[in-house]
């Protein structure tokens, strides 16, 4: 049994944990009862644990408490959706706990579950049972018992996941819609996958196959190679952002495969990058464009680079690039950009109130910015942005006070993370749960008034909004008594299930005739990307001629996901 882990080993854990978890992310999904397309549960903690590996990976940390607080701070920082903040809350109590040890037997590994569970615990301002709150609590508790009885960190771990298992299948007895649905928590779920990911690397067992793994460089060790050692020619990295976030890539890994080596895909809902090597970049490039729009590109020459090596030269890189450029123009070289310049931006304050706020969509993002929003953060279901994402958009903010519009009650917890971590400014989360609710609170807002009569006037104007949405089934499922089917046409009614239709006009229809547009003065209707202007016409004629007392107005959205979004006051 191994006694002690120090950081070293802690740190190789957290990696193993990492690609235990991306290779199990979309079963962790499919544990998701409510079928709306959403940044699903396995692929927000995957997310947010890949920021711990990446940070891992960067340096060594012999002791165990640097370490643990460098996954602490990297977690937070990169915590998505409610089930990767509660994630990010578990391990900064933890790291709190041994932020002094140069190691970590079972007792301290015990005490370090039991403050995660704390923090945790004292965030959640509802906790309920049958959740990954629960299952790290037991999980917690049978690694205090088992630390009592032999101190083997090994021992105490495998304590953890047994009792934590066990608790996990009765999450489906004491929640009923997952009794209804005959599933278990995703975020318990998850916790559990991490558990074990962090034990099969203590026990020295192998890597999931499939699963995304930290790179700890992406160009070639020019050193260790010679010329006979490079097969293809050309260095080449790219990102590219999804047209369509569900997009398989298997066909594009597949071709890439077929025209280069050391071929590594990591992908977001938003984005992948691509890293390989290949004789042909314009064509890995121009393949690549098939899914998305190319965004950032480096290509360098790994032949000229080993033989400048050999011979005692400067190896030439992208990084030079304005040096040689200034040289073929004819001008001075640029000087180095300093280390600063990477740097978040931290604006100074200008103004008393400035506001950021979450949203998916042109249009969306244009009505925001009309109404006086400083900076957008482009996200929402399938896409839920990193704490850190909205923080940076915190900053750049020239304000003594942010207001935080996080328009989606996944990303509310996120946003909240935000405070006391900008720097010089107060932040302050309103919490908006879709975009018209947010507009509502920029309309009421006072430039001139102090900071609780705006929180609490925005407040109220949130709560007169009713929101309305109308999505795709992501999957099957049986669900507030409705048997949906993958692909059914989903109406929400501030986000309860309102009705499930084959098609779409038999949904509007009847969302028109509900109450709440029934006896609406104003409403709105924005449509998405994949609504034509000819279709959404369509529609505002039938809330017209459903609802004639109302003041009706229909918007380019411009969202994804959703087809509509109609809002009522």
């Amino acid at each position: 049994m191994i006694q002690t882990i120090d950081g070293a080993l802690f740190a190789r854990m957290m990696i193993h944990a990492s690609a235990a978890i991306s290779a199990q992310k979309q079963q962790i999904n499919e544990l998701n009862v409510f079928p709306v397309p959403d940044g699903d549960t396995g692929t927000n903690m995957s997310m947010t644990i890949s920021a711990a590996a990446e940070e891992l990976n960067k340096k060594p940390y012999p002791q165990v408490g640097a370490a643990a607080n460098a996954t602490a701070n990297a977690l937070l920082r990169g915590a998505r959706g409610n089930s990767g903040v509660i994630l990010s809350l578990l391990f900064r109590g933890f790291a709190k706990a041994v932020k002094d040890k140069e190691a970590m037997d079972g007792r301290d590994f015990a005490i370090a579950l039991d403050f995660g569970v704390a923090a945790a615990y004292k965030a959640v301002m509802k906790p309920a049972e049958g959740t990954i709150l629960t299952v790290s609590r037991l999980s917690a508790a049978a690694a205090a018992a088992a630390a009592r009885e032999d101190a083997a960190i090994e021992s105490v771990l495998e304590k953890a996941i047994a009792e934590g298992l066990v608790a996990l299948e009765n999450t489906t007895e004491q929640n009923p819609v997952l009794k209804k649905a005959g599933v278990v928590d995703s975020g318990g779920k998850g916790f559990l996958v991490i558990l074990q990911g962090m034990l099969d690397e203590l026990q020295g067992k192998p890597m999931p196959e499939g699963a995304d793994l930290p790179q700890k460089q992406e160009k070639a060790d020019f050193a260790a190679l010679g010329d006979e050692d490079i097969t293809f020619t050309f260095d080449t990295v790219f990102i590219v952002r999804k047209d369509d976030p569900n997009v398989n890539l298997e066909p594009y890994r597949a071709y890439l495969n077929s025209i280069g080596d050391s071929l590594v895909i990591g992908e977001s809902d938003e984005e992948f990058k691509v890293h390989v090597h290949t004789d042909t970049p314009g064509a890995a490039l121009t393949e690549g464009q098939k899914y998305g729009t190319l965004e950032l590109a480096k290509i360098e020459n790994m032949r000229t680079q080993a033989e400048d090596l050999a011979a005692g030269k400067h190896v030439q890189s992208t990084d030079d690039l304005d040096a040689v450029e200034a040289e073929l123009e004819g001008r001075e070289a640029p000087q180095p950009k300093q280390a600063e310049q990477a740097e978040p931006v931290i604006a100074a304050p200008e103004k008393r109130y400035g506001v950021v706020a979450v949203a998916a969509g042109d249009g969306l993002a244009s009505v925001l910015k009309d109404l006086g929003v400083d900076g957008i953060i482009s996200g929402g279901q399938t896409m839920n942005p990193a704490t850190e994402d909205i923080l940076r958009q915190i900053n750049a903010t020239p304000a003594e006070v942010v207001f935080v519009l996080p328009n989606n009650k996944n990303i509310i917890m996120a946003a909240e993370q935000c405070v006391g971590l900008a720097e010089g400014k107060e932040v302050v989360v309103v919490p908006s749960k879709t975009v018209p609710q947010g507009i509502a609170t920029l309309l009421v807002m006072d430039p001139d008034a102090d900071v609780e009569t705006n929180v609490s006037a925005m407040t109220e104007a949130m709560a007169a909004v009713s929101t309305a949405e109308i999505t795709y089934a992501a999957r099957d499922s049986d669900f507030g008594g409705f048997k949906i089917k993958h692909g059914d046409y989903m109406a929400l009614l501030n986000g309860q299930l309102f009705d499930t239709q084959r098609g779409q006009d038999k949904l509007l229809k009847k969302l028109a005739r509900e109450d709440t547009f029934q006896n609406a003065e104003f409403i709105n209707i924005y449509y998405g990307a994949d609504v034509k202007e000819s279709e959404a016409e369509k529609t505002l004629k039938l809330f017209t001629e459903a609802c004639p007392s109302a003041e009706i107005t229909l918007l380019p959205g411009g969202q994804p996901v959703y087809y509509y979004m109609i809002s009522a006051e």
